[in-house]
């Protein structure tokens, strides 16, 4: 690595230590003044309340991580510029792309970290702050409530027989449901449906007990019993609890008062959207736009220092607050370009593709405009 390099990546990365940790501290005493009424209802001890903020971090740290690159890039190429640095670099013939090498690197490697941390730590971490917020006093909304599902239901259209499950009670934790209800259709067209007391997952097998089954011309003809066993294996049911899990999830995602909709992972929603070819066009718009939008999220940190090269190295005389007011305008009109297309998408009026990548498009050939005119 070349002295120069070196030189940038320290300027660059002292900034950002201070931005993230400055917005972290900002984001957590904000976030703990807001629901402090609500913690001491739940009656959490001081650990608790650590344990608790701690929990939250990887989703701050999501939200404040673009913002804070933002402003450290913006800052260190204003104190740069405003001491001639990059006009003597330039002048000993390191071109304005080679210059800006280490700050891509930085956004490349941020947009990996955005990304692992969006996937794979903010689902767990968030059902860890419940657990946590939770601990003492429990309600609905709580990990131990939500670990018994009732009377919902799926289908699976991703094989030859369509099967629709209804269930009536179901426990994640053992992969045990009450009452379940399976429909399945023939080769021949004609429908099956098993009713029983209950269902177990054993061995990779879903095994039924008091079971009754019956036969169906079409959905609209009445049901004609068939037998009725005490025990009864179906291998060929290959739905897993995770995949039920996913549909549950995915059913609290589409509700309008769905709590953990920024926590559903593109794994989840991909498996959905295969064992559901022909969703509803609203259903099939806000699940495809949310699926483009968690992959276009993590390269706003390139997008970012695409913006902040002109506008941080167009001019030497600025003052270094120049930097702070340029991240506000830039973030203000990113966020409300990213809320309109979303919204523009979800509803079907933009195709999804284009309305989760929209903003990171405009903002991207933006900064490749503004940084090819840069003198």
């Amino acid at each position: 690595m070349r002295l120069l390099d070196r030189y940038l990546f320290r300027e660059l990365l002292t900034p950002l230590a201070y931005c993230l940790g400055g917005f972290l501290i900002f984001w957590i005493s904000y976030d703990l003044f807001t629901e402090l009424n609500e913690m001491q209802e739940h009656k959490l001890h001081l650990l608790d309340v650590i344990g608790y903020s701690i929990a939250r971090t990887p989703e701050f740290l999501v939200m404040v991580l673009p913002i804070a690159l933002l402003l450290a890039l913006l800052y260190t190429l204003t104190n740069h510029a405003r001491h001639n640095e990059i006009t003597a670099m330039r002048a000993a013939g390191v071109s304005l792309w080679r210059l800006c090498v280490p700050y891509f690197i930085v956004g490349f490697i941020t947009s990996l970290v955005l990304f692992a941390l969006n996937e794979f730590c903010v689902p767990r971490s968030t059902e860890w702050a419940e657990c946590i917020l939770n601990r003492y006093v429990q309600n609905s909304n709580a990990p131990s409530a939500r670990n018994q599902f009732r009377n919902f239901g799926f289908t699976n259209a991703r094989e030859h027989r369509t099967r629709t499950w209804f269930i009536g009670e179901y426990h994640p934790e053992t992969a045990e449901m009450s009452g379940p209800k399976v429909s399945w259709t023939l080769p021949n067209g004609s429908w099956r449906q098993l009713q029983a007391a209950r269902a177990v997952r054993v061995n990779g097998v879903w095994v039924f007990f008091d079971v009754k089954e019956y036969a169906q011309v079409d959905t609209t003809a009445p049901l004609l019993p068939l037998f009725q066993t005490n025990v009864l294996a179906m291998p060929e049911f290959t739905e897993k609890p995770a995949e039920i899990e996913d549909e549950i999830k995915i059913s609290s995602y589409l509700s309008l008062g769905g709590k953990f909709k920024a926590d559903v992972p593109l794994a989840d929603i991909w498996g959905y959207l295969r064992r559901h070819p022909g969703l509803p066009r609203t259903e099939a718009s806000q699940l495809l736009t949310e699926l483009h939008a968690r992959l276009a999220a993590p390269w706003t940190c390139l997008v970012v220092v695409l913006i902040a090269i002109p506008f941080g190295t167009a001019s030497s005389r600025r003052n270094l607050f120049v930097g702070v007011a340029g991240s506000i305008f830039i973030c203000f009109g990113y966020f409300v370009i990213q809320k309109v297309s979303l919204a523009l998408g979800s509803g079907g009026h933009l195709p999804a593709w284009l309305a989760a990548w929209l903003p990171n498009l405009a903002f991207g050939a933006t900064g490749l405009l503004l940084t090819t005119r840069v003198r």
